[in-house]
């Protein structure tokens, strides 16, 4: 089935491969900003090609439009088929070495015959690429680290969030629909919402008169997804996607949903302390149903609330099941009131067409507010990120000026900031004067580039900026991009104290490649004081819809509306901001 990841990934293959044969970098940019913005983009292209909106796609002209069109009839792309008779799609394989780009793949395999990394692994420890121009003993070196890091990092390959929860509720939506079926859930480490999935979990609970486990199997085992079949159960069966991704399904009848929810939902860790719990009580728990020892006597609980009340616990949300205090704080009565979606009244960094944007900041502000927002910060890129088309000085003045117009002409239905996305220079300076800076409502500074220098280089950088009274705010901390990017090397307990000690604002990055700061991190941010905030970093009016990611990474740290200052109504934030 062409999904939006499966037509995504091919246009990104299709990047990859133009630029390794060469070709013109603005061909091979707008192959890759389409994938970029096919993934991300809340509707599926099959929907949008049958209401004739395919154009609607940032960056898709009809000559993509076509090719999505192509795809979604053929289930294939005929010029990447071509593309890769002419140049071996194995080399994509060694794109994911980190440090080895596209010109060093298409050196290798027209000097050296170089196909698979395999290959590239043996001609490494043969030393059979020192001598290629601008290579080296030592970069041939860290390259054969590299390659071994890869293969460390694929024994335990994982997935974002964002890529592997539209799967599951595609797939649900398909099984939802059957008969007998009454509820359907994602379960597992996807409904705790954490940051990388090895595996997917789905459950759906059965009428116990109507309801047909093998049907339901049947069409599990069937689903256009699936590239194999590993197992085929009557009540449990496990496929595997084109993307390697395996998904198991568990069907029960709806009496025993909560115990199957519960005990698929948790983490191990969670799961244990649960079992321990139920013994005290001289009860058994497992995924059908709670069991006095003594008796044999089977208490079925078809709500979660009823698992944990039987435990003498009060629910305790699925975010938090991770045995990190959350037994003890529930034992006490100490869970958090976390925070909601429905707590946000303001996003604090977004993009424009003034830099990398789609949108205009009249088009922004109408998508704000049609989402609830009371009060948004502009915040396009600054003068040295020119990849993204950075504002000079010049440039954010004459932005000043149409955010005043844009202000007047929403009439109060919402106030709009003025900002910048400063960049942190790779030499430790920030890329606007402190004059500049005292100009502007609201001042983010980020990391982009660079991110490879030793920790001490990187910790001066962005303490430098933290230390600056006139940045308001830290955006993605690490730097990270999930998959492919683990970010910066930094001390983020120095960070932290840092940030609370200037009262610098953290952020939460909503964008599921980023979700920085991790959770784990939000958790230490609230002990020590630190004020987050919880934006989208939206480039496109869909992108406000990435909300959810954000914040479940903060309550996967606890966090409370009163630790976000997206929750503050506009005077509080003028008023009270660092």
């Amino acid at each position: 089935m062409m999904t939006n990841h499966v037509i995504a990934q091919l246009f990104a293959d299709v990047a990859d491969l133009l630029e390794i044969r060469g070709d013109n970098i603005h061909r091979v940019l707008s192959y890759r900003k389409a994938a970029e913005n096919i993934f991300a983009h809340t509707q599926e292209v099959a929907l949008l090609r049958a209401a004739g909106q395919l154009t609607s796609i940032p960056g898709i002209g009809q000559t993509l439009a076509d090719k999505i069109e192509e795809m979604l009839d053929t289930g294939k792309l005929d010029f990447y088929e071509r593309l890769a008779a002419e140049i071996p799609v194995t080399l994509l394989e060694l794109l994911q070495v980190e440090g080895l780009g596209p010109k060093r793949v298409k050196q290798v395999y027209e000097t050296l015959g170089i196909k698979t990394l395999d290959e590239l692994e043996t001609a490494a420890k043969a030393g059979q690429l020192r001598d290629l121009p601008k290579m080296g003993a030592k970069s041939e070196e860290k390259l054969l680290k590299n390659i071994q890091a890869l293969r460390l990092r694929g024994a335990d390959k994982r997935l974002p969030l964002g890529e592997v929860y539209p799967i599951a509720q595609q797939i649900l939506a398909a099984l939802g629909g059957m008969a007998g079926v009454v509820q359907t859930a994602v379960a597992g480490s996807t409904r705790r919402w954490r940051d990388t999935i090895g595996d997917l979990d789905l459950l759906v609970a059965l009428d116990a008169e109507t309801g047909d486990a093998a049907a339901v199997m049947d069409a599990f085992c069937a689903l256009p997804q699936a590239a194999e079949v590993a197992a085929h159960g009557p009540t449990k069966s496990r496929i595997v996607l084109g993307n390697g991704l395996g998904v198991d399904l568990r069907v029960l009848p709806a009496a025993n949903w909560g115990t199957l929810l519960a005990y698929f939902t948790g983490s191990q860790a969670h799961n244990i302390r649960l079992r321990e719990i139920a013994q005290k009580q001289g009860l058994s728990l497992n995924e059908y149903a709670f069991t006095n020892v003594a008796t044999g006597d089977k208490i079925l609980c078809a709500t979660e609330e009823e698992v944990y009340a039987t435990l003498g616990l009060p629910f305790i949300p699925p975010v938090l099941r991770e045995d990190r205090g959350e037994i003890e704080a529930a034992q006490a009565g100490q869970l958090p009131q976390l925070i909601q979606q429905s707590d946000i009244v303001a996003d604090l960094h977004m993009h424009t067409t003034w830099s990398d944007g789609k949108q205009t900041v009249l088009e922004m502000a109408e998508a704000a507010v049609a989402r609830g927002l009371q009060h948004i910060c502009i915040t396009d890129h600054s003068v040295s990120l020119g990849i993204a088309n950075g504002l000079s000085v010049e440039r954010l003045r004459q932005q000043a000026a149409e955010i005043r117009a844009a202000n007047e002409q929403m009439a109060g239905r919402i106030h709009i900031w003025h900002g910048t996305e400063m960049e942190i220079k790779a030499d430790g300076s920030l890329d606007y004067p402190d004059e500049v800076l005292a100009e502007l409502d609201f001042v983010i500074a980020s990391l982009h580039v660079s991110l490879g220098q030793p920790r001490e280089q990187m910790m001066a950088r962005l303490l430098k900026a933290i230390e600056n009274p006139h940045v308001d705010m830290i955006a993605h901390p690490t730097g990270r991009l999930l998959p492919e990017r683990e970010g910066a090397d930094l001390d983020m307990e120095r960070v932290l104290e840092a940030a609370a000690r200037t009262q610098t604002i953290l952020e939460i990055n909503a964008n599921p490649r980023r979700l920085d700061l991790r959770d784990i991190h939000v958790r230490r941010a609230l002990e020590l004081g630190v004020k987050l905030a919880i934006n989208t970093d939206a480039h496109h009016v869909d992108q406000f819809d990435l909300l959810p990611f954000g914040i479940a990474t903060a309550q996967r740290g606890w966090a409370t509306a009163e630790n976000v200052v997206n929750t503050w109504p506009l005077e509080k934030l003028r008023e009270g901001r660092p």
